[in-house]
């Protein structure tokens, strides 16, 4: 019997601070298969980046169980969370977080040394990724010489470069104009296109309909979970 990519059961998080308690999510229950597109939207302060963290296991949930491909990381280590993320989960920020004394190359090959790989094998996975992205004739450049839109390719480049099971996506158009945004959103549903599993975090509708399913949260709980499945999730392997 194939299982969720994620899964999340009754998961809260509460944050402290100076004896106040801000409940930022307040009992989530949520799966999300292979090579499904989900949009995470709703109001500012709806808890949106907060389930982000908890699914890139860059924070861990006060209450409730989270299953990664069929496996809990309720109990991981901080070693442990650290390699999970590597290998199985990609980042695109809004802000890029591009290394800026590094070139786009080095940039998109940083997650692939952590991982232990060969040069050779480095090369041409970071060339392949470059490719996809359209940014194989910027290689050598700097962030800084590479425009907004430029930088979010290479970003995006990163993040795909390890081969994660699933692709998160915070806010990846906020600090682009209205074109680059575009083309940026039209890089990932090309990538959903190919199988890749997407799950964004967006406050603008019209990039949430670039999504083939749209979760809103209110006040740290799922109020809306619309499912538009265009195409069959693909399974996982094995």
């Amino acid at each position: 019997m194939s299982h969720p990519l994620i899964r999340l059961d009754g998961i809260r998080k509460v944050f402290a601070a100076d004896d106040v308690e801000t409940h930022a999510l307040d009992g989530i229950d949520l799966t999300i298969d292979f090579g499904e597109y989900v949009a995470i939207a709703g109001p500012s302060g709806c808890g949106k980046s907060t389930l982000l963290s908890i699914l890139g296991l860059l924070e861990s949930p006060t209450e409730g169980r989270y299953l990664l491909n069929g496996r809990s990381v309720d109990g991981l280590s901080t070693a442990e969370r650290a390699r999970t993320r590597n290998r199985e989960i990609g980042f695109v920020f809004q802000s890029f977080n591009l290394i800026g004394d590094l070139t786009v190359h080095e940039n998109v090959e940083l997650p692939l040394t952590y991982m232990g790989m060969s040069a050779a094998d480095r090369r041409k996975r970071v060339n392949g990724a470059l490719e996809r992205v359209g940014m194989a004739h910027r290689a050598r450049h700097l962030p800084a010489q590479l425009s907004g839109g430029q930088q979010q390719r290479v970003a995006v480049a990163r993040a795909v470069v390890t081969q994660p099971s699933i692709l998160l996506a915070d806010e990846p158009t906020g600090n682009l104009d209205s074109r680059n945004g575009e083309a940026v959103m039209q890089l990932l549903r090309d990538l959903h296109g190919d199988g890749a599993t997407i799950c964004m975090v967006t406050h603008d509708p019209r990039y949430a309909a670039h999504a083939t399913r749209s979760v809103h949260l209110f006040d740290g709980r799922v109020v809306v979970d619309d499912q538009v499945r265009t195409t069959a999730a693909p399974q996982p392997p094995g």
